[in-house]
């Protein structure tokens, strides 16, 4: 799986890319078919210090996106990643379901 990282506006440390590294590393055990993985953060506001990461994982024939906000980006790739772990447990379950007659 290939991992895109893209700060917007402002210098992401190296503790935040190897925290985006693992949480993204830990969806390899719901699907291996996963290409890319292409994270996006940026501040929502500024006044507000609303920091929002958007997550795109490539599939094959399909391509799921994950937008989250809160007010750290370790909480928002969090709550990303575990959204994205429901979708693809139930895109497993779906394919395991037409496999079967």
């Amino acid at each position: 799986m290939n991992i895109n990282i893209t700060s917007r506006k402002f210098k992401s440390n190296d503790s935040l890319k190897s925290h985006i590294i693992t949480e993204l590393k830990s969806l390899e055990k719901f699907n291996a078919d996963i290409l890319d993985a292409d994270v996006i953060l940026h501040f929502t506001h500024l006044k507000d210090s609303i920091k929002t990461a958007e997550i795109k994982l490539k599939l094959p024939k399909k391509t799921i996106v994950v937008t989250e906000s809160s007010d750290e980006f370790f909480k928002s790739v969090s709550s990303g990643v575990s959204k994205l772990t429901r979708q693809l447990k139930q895109l497993k379950s779906k394919r395991i379901s037409k496999v079967k007659p």
